[in-house]
C-alpha cells in the first residue's frame, strides 16, 4: 500500500453481473430474515414447552447469520478477496463507524454479546429498570418486551450492561409464581398452611411435578403467609395468582378467619 493507486487496487472492476448478484444478495437477505421473522413465532405459538423457547430463541441467531452472510458475500464481489484487502477495508470501515456511530456501534456490539451469553431469550419474562414483560423479540439494536398491561417496551442492548436484569424463568417453562394473604395473628396456623396448599393443589393452572411452598412470617400486624407455586406456562402467570387469591381467599373465609388490617397511621398535631 504505497499510493493511491494500491487503494484503487482494493477494489474490484464492477460489472453488471456483479450489480445484479449484490442486488440478488440483499433481497434474498431480506426475503430470509422477514421469512424467519414472522414464521418461527407463528410455529413457536403452536407448540408449548421447551421447545416455543428453543424456537423463539433461534430467530435473533437465525438474523444475524444471514445478515453476516449477506456481508461476506457482498464484500467479496466488491473487493478482491485477499487477506490484506479485506484488514484494510475492514479496520477503515470499523474506523469511519466508531466515529460516526459510537452508540448504534455500541448497541449492536453489545447486541451480539448478548446473543452469545443470552441473559434473556425470547419467551422470558423479564423485568428491566422497573419494566416487567416477556420478551417478545431481539434485534440488533435493541430488545422489546411486551408488559401485563399490552404496552411494548424497547431496551436498547448498551442500557442493559450498567443494570440489574431479573430473568424469571430464564429459558424455561418454570416460573415460581407467589399470592400472598395477610392474616389476623389470632388463628391456628398450621390449619391455614394445610388449607392454602390444598388451594395450590387443586389449581387448573398447577404444573403439578413442582413443589409447592407455604412460607409464613410473623408480623407486628399480623402473619404473612406466601403461597408458592408453578403454572403449567409462564403466560399463565397472572390467571394462576388470581385462582390462588380468589380460591385461597373464600377457603380462609369459610375458616372464619379474620384478615389482618395495617394500623392506622397516627398524625402528629
Amino acid at each position: 500500500m504505497n499510493g493511491p493507486g494500491d487503494v484503487s487496487a482494493i477494489f474490484r472492476t464492477l460489472s453488471q453481473a456483479h450489480l445484479v448478484q449484490i442486488g440478488l444478495i440483499v433481497i434474498g437477505a431480506w426475503l430470509l430474515i422477514v421469512l424467519s421473522t414472522r414464521l418461527l413465532p407463528l410455529l413457536a405459538n403452536r407448540v408449548s414447552g421447551r421447545f416455543r423457547f428453543y424456537l423463539l430463541a433461534s430467530v435473533p441467531v437465525l438474523r444475524l447469520l444471514i445478515i453476516v452472510g449477506a456481508l461476506v458475500l457482498t464484500v467479496t464481489r466488491v473487493i478482491e478477496p485477499t487477506i490484506e484487502n479485506l484488514m484494510v477495508s475492514l479496520g477503515a470501515m470499523g474506523l469511519a463507524l466508531g466515529f460516526a456511530f459510537k452508540d448504534y456501534v455500541s448497541s449492536l456490539i453489545a447486541g451480539v454479546v448478548t446473543l452469545y451469553e443470552a441473559p434473556y431469550r425470547p419467551g422470558d419474562w423479564i423485568e428491566v429498570n422497573g419494566a416487567y414483560g416477556e420478551v417478545k423479540s431481539i434485534d440488533m439494536r435493541s430488545a422489546e418486551i411486551v408488559t401485563p398491561d399490552d404496552t411494548v417496551v424497547v431496551i436498547p442492548h448498551l442500557k442493559l450492561w450498567d443494570q440489574l436484569i431479573f430473568n424469571a424463568n430464564d429459558g424455561g417453562q418454570n416460573l415460581l409464581c407467589v399470592a400472598d394473604f395477610y392474616l389476623h395473628p389470632r388463628h391456628d396456623a398450621a390449619q391455614v398452611k394445610h388449607t392454602l396448599y390444598d388451594v395450590a393443589l387443586t389449581s387448573a393452572f398447577l404444573q403439578i411435578d413442582k413443589p409447592i411452598n407455604v412460607i409464613v412470617m410473623e408480623k407486628p400486624w399480623g402473619t404473612h403467609y406466601r403461597l408458592k407455586a408453578y403454572p403449567i406456562d409462564p403466560r399463565q402467570q397472572f390467571h394462576f395468582i388470581t385462582d390462588l387469591t380468589v380460591r385461597g381467599k373464600a377457603a380462609l373465609m369459610g375458616m372464619g378467619v379474620e384478615f389482618a388490617a395495617m394500623p392506622a397511621v397516627s398524625q402528629a398535631s
